[in-house]
Parts: C-alpha cells; structure tokens; sequence
C-alpha cells in the first residue's frame, strides 16, 4: 500500500508537484493570520486600557471581557515566586534553543543529503546508461535492497514513454518507481534540474507479504534528473533524440534524518532536564541571600536593630545589596541611639534644671515666709536683714544659672558668638595664671611649653610640659567666649582642688594631618586625643596638615575617675553636688566650654595628669594650613651656587643659621606684632 508523502518530506527534500500546497505556504499563511490576530488583540489591548481610563468624548472598550481576563492573568503572574519565574524562563529558553538547533542541523544535514545525491545523479548518469543493459539482465536475487537507480526513456519531441529499463525491486517482489510526468507531457521538469517526486509502490506478487520495513524503503521519494540523450535507431545509423529520466531512491536520506531527528529529540530533553537542575539550584543558592535579608528584615521590623544582613562579595548584585543595606542599618541604629541618648539628655537635663531652679526659688519663698512669721516680733530688723541676704544669695545663682542656659541655647543655635576677632590667645593664659593667683595665693603655678613625645613601644604618643615663656599665638575667634572658656577651667581647679595643689598651664603650636571639621565632631575622650597626637605625628614628619594651637591646665588634685572624665562634659555634671553648691558652682561651665570650642571648630578632652595624679583640660584650636619650610639639602644647593670648590661660603652659612635656627616663624612674627599692637590698645584704652 502506497503512503502518501506528507508536506515536509516534500519541502525537505525538493520541489513538489504543481497544485500542492507547500510547507513554506503554510507558515506563511500562519504567520500573516498571526500578524492579523496581534494587531486584532493590540487594538484589544488599547481599547481595554481607554476603558480603563476613559477620555472625553471616548468610546468604551468593545472586549471588556478580555480587559478583565488579561487584568487577572496578570496578577496571577505577579503573584508567582520569583525562583519559579526564573525555572520557567530558563526552560523556556533552553527549549526554544534546543529545539531551534536541532532543526538548524537537520535542515542542513538534509540539504547537504541532497545536494550529495545531486552529485551522484550528474556525476553516474553517464555510466548508468551505457551500463543499462548489464543493470537490467541481474538476477532479481541478487538485490540484497533496492536497485540505486530507476531509468525511463521517452521521445523528445512526443514525450512518450519509449523504455523503462531499470526498475528497482525490493524484498518480497516490492517495485518502488518515481511518480513521473503523464505520458506525453514532460510538465514542469527542465532539463538537468533535479527534482524530488513521491514513489509508486506496487507488488509484483500479491500472495507475498511485505514487511513493514520493506514497505517503509519502498515509499521513501525519489530523486530524479532529467537529460537529452539519444540512441542508435534499428538501422545502426541514424539516431533519435529521447529524454532520461535517472533517479535514485531517498530512503537512506531519509533513515539518515530520521536517526539525527531521534538523537536530537534525546539529547535536547536531556539537555532541558539537566538545565532545568541545574537552574533550580543555581537560582536557589543565588537566591538565599534575600531569603536571609527577609529573615533579618523581620527581626529588624520586630525592634532588634542590631540584626545584620550576611555578607556576600561585593561584585554580585546581592552583595552591593546587602553591604548597601547593613551601612543604612548602621545608620538607622546610630541615628536611633543618638535619638534616644538625646532623649534621654534632655529629660535628665530637664529634671535637673528643674532641680536647679527649684533649690533658689525654695529658699526665696522659705526665707520670705520667715520674715512674713517673724517681722512682728522682737529683733525682727535684724533676723529681717539676715532673709534678705540668703534671698539676694539664692536670686544671684539662680541669675547664674538662667544665663548659662541662655548661653547654651544660643550656643546650640549657632548663635551669640562672633568668629571675625583676632584673639591673643597667650595673653589669655597669663590673664588666667594671674587670676588663679589671685584666688589661690598658696597655689604654686608653673607656665611653659608642650611638647609632643612619640610613641615608644607599648606607650602611646602623649604631650609633655616643659617649663618657659608662652608662644605668641594670634588666632581668629570670639575673645570674650574663648576667654569664658578659660575662666571656666580656672574656676573648677579653684573649687574642687586644693588651694596648696601645684598646677601647669601649657601652650604649644602643633601641625596635624586632620581638618577642623573632623576635629571637630570627634567625641570628648582619651581616644579621640590619641588619634590626634598620631595626626601631629604625621604633620610634623610629612610638613603637611593645619596647625592647631593647643594648651592645657594640669592639676594635681583628687581628678576624676578614667570611666567618668568624659561626663564632666554633661550639662549639670558636678563630682561633688554638695561642694558644687557651696562653691557657687551649676554644673555647667564644662558643658559651655565644649560647645564654644565646638563653634571654634576645636575639641576640648580630659584625661589624668601623667605626673602625680589630677586632672589635666586639653584645649585644641586650628590656626591655619602648615607653611611650607626649605628643607637643608635644598638649602646646601642654594647657598652652595656660583661657589666652584663646591664649599659654603660664610654668608651661605649664616644664610642656613637663619632659615634653620630657632627664629621664630613667619606666622609667628605676625601673631606676636599683631598681640603687641592688642596690648597698646588695651593700654590706651585702660
């Protein structure tokens, strides 16, 4: 029984009759159906998203239906994992590619099957039909398969069938034949064009079965080529034109395909599956960090802000991700404890003015209810003056009090202070020596110098005193603030050391690789100060940086301990509140201080006095980029040039005295003209 060829056999393998339908014709007639049936639903689409959001003078939406069907397929769209959608995506990618491969390679495999059997046709046409007559005289059990060439001639001018002498017959007595043109039409075939034509099975023996294999060869198509010949007549001397027709059967081809198409189909769904694996654990393990950050974020979310997300390297996008996200968890829980510290301050800053205040304003009315009891009874003109006076007492500090908050508001604020003054800072420090004389005349007070000391193995860099005149130091501020911040510090070593206790007050200038506003939000502790004194180290050696002007009062008295020296900085902090009372302290001088250092762009810091014990107050303020200094190679070659024996001359010495010597500075000329001129100023003006 003969199969009918089938559409893609024919495009496969060459051109089909007139009047078939070819498979090309098909998808091109889908494909322009598809390009219709989008343009239809993009019109759809657009008309559903006007009745969406319908205009003036619009039209609803004629498929309201699909709108609403298209709404819901996409939520549930955007309700699937994203691990899924990523699976999803790769097999369809996977799919399309293996599939677009492996019909690549079968229709390059096929189209290279025929053009080899083109080859053959042209190249054995010639030898077939001189052999035609041995061909045709072999016994038919011989033919292990089919005979590899069919042969038909025909008359050229009539195109009837004058021979058919080569007939290929397969097992069991199956004759297949290529389906040719009628008899006595040649219809679209062209001479030396090969073309691919169906096969016509018959039997030669009905009663003899075929197998199925048998069946299969025989209806494989036939490639066939047409050529001019022509043939002796019966005579032996003239001849007549004919046309040949030679072809050869496809099915070895065709087995060909079929096998690659069968591996291919195999090796592609392997190749989905392993992909489809491998994705699946590939997208899992990629995805795990965000299962992690969900985790974390939960527990953030639930108060815990010390919860950090893992880490990951920071060339994958969830590592950006998540060292993106700890820095604005550091953030976060910075700012959250700086919030709830300030808080915190404020409460107890607000208790303790109320404290403050309350202590005067109860002795006010205690004292006024006194004098209101006793001012009808004997000697009531005295007790009267002795009310007045711890009344007047207790209005003046509670005076005291008001001003210094009013001086922390507007220090806060930014404002009441005036950064445009030339401050002669070492006069201030004499001013200070002279007033702490005063108050204390037993107390033995040295002034000097600082000096930096590097570090030393285990021991850090620290300052140390040494005896000496001031250095003159002009810097730009608000004199009557810095000067408030000097007297504060004098006024807590006369209150809370004893009166006998030595005291050092020191200034220096010293060059630091930091800027004022780094300085500036460091915290006030022993910390902050050891990084500072490693910033001098680097200015002095690399000649770079700002310099800062730094003094500090060491005393040697009870001090105060490691663990609380920073909350002497603390509004209303006092070590002792009762002593803090007699001696008319409020707790606030320290925190006043800090905050007009501050608006200097300085730091201010307390640590324990390194010699005998106490308490020392280190005061940094900026002056100025670091000058640039000749160094002496540089001045060798100067002072050694037009000298042709290569020695210093005398004067090239003295020149080298005068730049490397202990002079002082440029800048320092300048500040101590600039604190002369200030004391003939205050002299004339005194």
């Amino acid at each position: 029984m003969m199969k009918p060829q089938t559409s893609a056999e024919s495009q496969a393998f060459g051109k089909p009759e007139e009047g078939t339908s070819t498979e090309a014709d098909d998808f091109a007639g889908k494909d322009s159906a598809t390009k219709d049936g989008a343009a239809q639903l993009d019109n759809t689409h657009s008309n559903s998203g006007k009745a969406a959001k319908p205009a003036k003078g619009s039209k609803p939406s004629r498929f309201p239906a699909l709108a609403r069907m298209r709404k819901r397929l996409l939520s549930r769209l955007d309700s699937v994992p994203l691990s899924t959608k990523l699976v999803a995506c790769t097999l369809v990618l996977l799919m399309v590619g293996t599939f677009g491969i492996s019909l690549t390679i079968r229709q390059l495999v096929s189209s290279y099957l025929v053009q080899k059997t083109d080859t053959q046709l042209r190249d054995q046409a010639q030898l077939v039909y001189s052999n035609v007559d041995l061909l045709s005289r072999k016994d038919e059990n011989e033919n292990v398969g089919p005979n590899e060439y069919f042969m038909q001639w025909r008359d050229s001018k009539s195109n009837i069938i004058i021979r058919t002498p080569l007939v290929p017959v397969l097992r069991n007595s199956v004759v297949s034949e290529p389906v040719l043109p009628d008899n006595g039409s040649m219809g679209d075939v062209q001479y030396d064009k090969p073309f691919t034509a169906p096969a016509k099975v018959r039997e030669l023996n009905p009663s003899v079965k075929a197998d199925n294999r048998t069946m299969q060869v025989a209806q494989a198509p036939w490639r066939v080529l047409a050529l001019e010949g022509r043939e002796r007549g019966p005579d032996g001397t003239s001849s007549v034109k004919m046309t040949v027709y030679i072809g050869v059967s496809m099915a070895d081809q065709i087995d060909i395909i079929s096998t690659l198409t069968q591996y291919s189909i195999f090796v592609s769904i392997i190749i989905v599956l392993l992909g489809a694996v491998v994705a699946t654990l590939i997208i899992q393990r990629t995805l795990l960090p965000l299962k992690r950050i969900e985790k974390t974020a939960a527990k953030i979310a639930a108060g815990d802000l010390s919860q950090r997300v893992p880490t990951a390297p920071e060339n994958t996008e969830v590592g950006s991700l998540a060292a993106s996200l700890n820095a604005m968890l550091a953030r976060i829980e910075s700012s959250f404890r700086e919030q709830q510290e300030t808080t915190e301050k404020m409460k107890q800053f607000v208790s303790d003015a109320s404290h403050e205040l309350r202590t005067p304003l109860a002795t006010i009315h205690g004292y006024s209810e006194l004098y209101h009891m006793q001012r009808d009874l004997p000697g009531a003109l005295e007790r009267a003056d002795e009310s007045i006076d711890h009344i007047e007492a207790s209005s003046q500090r509670m005076t005291v009090l008001v001003e210094d908050l009013l001086s922390l508001a507007r220090l806060d604020e930014g404002r009441g202070i005036d950064m445009t003054q030339q401050v002669d800072l070492s006069q201030q420090l004499k001013d200070a020596v002279d007033d702490l004389h005063a108050l204390d005349n037993d107390r033995v007070i040295r002034r000097g110098r600082l000096e930096l000391n590097a570090k030393d193995g285990n021991k850090p860099a620290h300052l140390s005193f040494h005896e000496g005149e001031f250095p003159a130091v002009t810097l730009t501020g608000d004199a009557s603030r810095l000067r408030q911040v000097i007297t504060n510090i004098v006024g807590n070593i006369h209150r809370y050391t004893p009166s006998d206790s030595p005291v050092e007050v020191a200034l220096a200038i010293l060059p630091a690789s930091i800027s004022p506003e780094s300085l500036q939000r460091m915290p006030s502790n022993s910390q902050s100060l050891r990084y500072f004194l490693e910033a001098v180290e680097v200015g002095q050696s690399m000649q770079m940086g700002m310099n800062y002007a730094v003094f500090s009062f060491m005393d040697h008295g009870p001090g105060v301990p490691a663990d609380r020296q920073s909350q002497i900085f603390e509004r209303f902090y006092t070590a002792d509140p009762s002593r803090a009372r007699q001696k008319g302290g409020t707790g606030l001088g320290m925190s006043i201080a800090q905050s007009v250092v501050r608006a200097h762009h300085g730091f201010i810091d307390a640590t324990t006095t390194t010699n005998g014990g106490g308490l020392t107050l280190t005061v940094i303020l900026p002056l100025g980029p670091v000058e640039p200094q000749i160094s002496a190679a540089s001045a060798n070659s100067r002072d050694g040039k037009g000298d042709k024996s290569g020695k210093q001359t005398k004067q090239g010495r003295q020149a080298k005295q005068n730049k490397q010597g202990n002079h002082p500075s440029r800048w320092s000329r300048r500040d101590k003209n600039k604190s002369n001129q200030n004391k003939s100023q205050q002299n004339e003006a005194s």
